[in-house]
């Protein structure tokens, strides 16, 4: 067994139907008076919902989170934490609102308490990004890292089928790129190996039947373990592409990670073998790659770029961005290569 080094991040996670009862318990946990309740424009209902619950412990309602956090939008959101005095953040949703209460607390060491609604699985990291003039610049602090996550699959019975599906496979990115990374270990592989099997049993059950418990449980179960991964060891050439598509040309994230996963794994495959095993086992398929791909095509989910809003002629770009920067990544970047990943996830084909 090769050397390694394993950092247990130190979040509260309280996970069962029925577990939003528990939000003023967990608030007594963390000592906090006030709270600020964080949403994207669409899920106001649900924030309603959470400061009903709170009561006179709402601060207020901050309804504007939005894909891939503008600065702007995370100054907006910090003032307005700073003049109701609020002394936590409830970030209910997914990884727009979850994303905008890290950019909170980043400036301002606020304390989280993440509900989510999908799979995004970034509630378990300390990972935090923020678009700032065309670009999205990511990096790791522990201020960030929510400090009790409620994980509740009954809010997730109303999330769309075909979001689900896009959802739950970009959090199978999160575990795969897990499998192969520099400092992956092997407590982290056994949660991104289960973590995918978890999802891939998951997600077929919910596009035949979106109201299946057990299977919506399933799925919050595999991004619980894959967002841990997620935030315990490096990402790599995918994570990189995906954070360029969205920050810089706007694309819509969980599908962007859908489709970009099985031309990354591709790309990765000879120089990761071992890793590669382990995601097929899971899924099951001829190739990592190619399951990947078959899960999303066979559930509805898209599997091109050009589909999302992607331009032809924006991919030298993109190229470009991405080549701009060295990270680690089991195969060395070569240009070359990744313009032509990056045609193939325009195109959709599968993966050879």
């Amino acid at each position: 067994m090769k050397s390694f080094v394993y950092q247990n991040l130190p979040a509260r996670v309280v996970f069962g139907a029925g577990s939003l009862a528990q939000l003023p318990r967990e608030m007594d946990a963390l000592g906090a008076a006030r709270a600020l309740v964080l949403s994207t424009p669409g899920q106001r209902a649900l924030a309603e919902r959470v400061a009903g619950l709170l009561g006179e412990r709402a601060a207020g309602i901050f309804d504007r989170a939005v894909m891939h956090v503008p600065i702007e939008t995370a100054r907006e959101a910090r003032e307005v934490a700073r003049q109701l005095g609020a002394d936590c953040a409830v970030a209910i949703g997914g990884g727009s609102t979850t994303g905008l209460g890290k950019a909170i607390a980043l400036d301002s060491g606020l304390p989280i308490v993440a509900i989510p609604t999908t799979y995004a699985g970034s509630e378990m990291t300390p990972i935090y990004g923020i678009t700032e003039a065309g670009l999205k610049k990511t990096g790791k602090d522990p201020r960030v890292l929510p400090r009790t996550v409620l994980y509740d699959p009954e809010l997730s019975l109303g999330l769309p089928v075909a979001l689900s599906v896009t959802s739950g496979i970009n959090a199978i990115a999160h575990a795969a790129e897990g499998l192969y990374a520099a400092d992956s270990n092997p407590i982290t592989d056994l949660m991104a190996e289960e973590g995918i099997a978890a999802l891939g049993r998951a997600l077929p059950r919910i596009h035949a039947q979106p109201t299946d418990a057990e299977a919506r449980s399933d799925a919050l179960y595999g991004a619980w373990l894959c967002g841990t991964v997620l935030g315990a060891v490096g990402m790599g050439l995918h994570h990189k592409l995906c954070h360029t598509l969205g920050g810089s040309f706007n694309l819509l994230h969980a599908e962007t990670h859908t489709i970009v996963l099985p031309h990354a794994l591709a790309y990765n495959a000879a120089s990761a073998p071992q890793a590669m095993a382990r995601i097929r086992r899971a899924l099951g398929g001829a190739s990592a790659a190619q399951a990947v791909h078959d899960l999303a095509k066979a559930h509805g989910a898209p599997v091109a770029l050009r589909d999302i809003g992607m331009k032809a002629q924006d991919l030298d770009k993109a190229c470009d961005i991405a080549m701009s920067h060295q990270y680690p990544n089991p195969r060395p970047l070569e240009r070359a290569a990744i313009r032509r990943l990056l045609q193939d996830a325009f195109e959709g084909v599968r993966p050879s």
